[in-house]
């Protein structure tokens, strides 16, 4: 169930990509894109920590992302030898469609769940979650 549920959710954001004109990344980007809107400038390791993939992943969505224009490497100015990916300004130009979708996607999921089925639901996932 989670797997489908995690299909759709990845097709809808794709098709909402689409319909506002994004159709050059897909919702694997997103997450790169998303962490960076919280905190901008992060290494690749702490991006991977974050998103929760192997570094040879994000380098291959930031390598994406950059090549599109979307982000940038950068060298730290505390170390030279750490590389820091930040976001450039076609990059910040896509939050608030980020968060748009953002918005329709929990919508969707809670729909017509009342307070105590929304926090029931979360906890159940976060349990899920702890145990992987």
């Amino acid at each position: 169930m989670i797997s489908k549920i995690r299909d759709s959710v990845n097709k809808m954001i794709n098709t909402e990509l689409e319909k506002n004109g994004v159709t050059d990344i897909v919702s694997s980007h997103g997450d790169v894109l998303s962490v960076l809107y919280h905190q901008d400038g992060l290494p690749v390791k702490t991006l991977a920590e974050k998103i929760r993939r192997t570094q040879p992943t994000i380098t291959v969505l930031v390598n994406k992302l950059e090549k599109l224009g979307y982000v940038e490497r950068t060298h730290s100015e505390e170390d030279s030898r750490v590389t820091l990916v930040r976001l450039t300004e076609k990059g910040r130009s896509l939050q608030p469609i980020f968060q748009q979708i953002s918005t329709q996607l929990n919508e969707r999921i809670y729909g017509d769940l009342n307070e105590a089925e929304k926090e029931q639901l979360e906890a159940l996932l976060e349990r899920i979650f702890r145990r992987l």
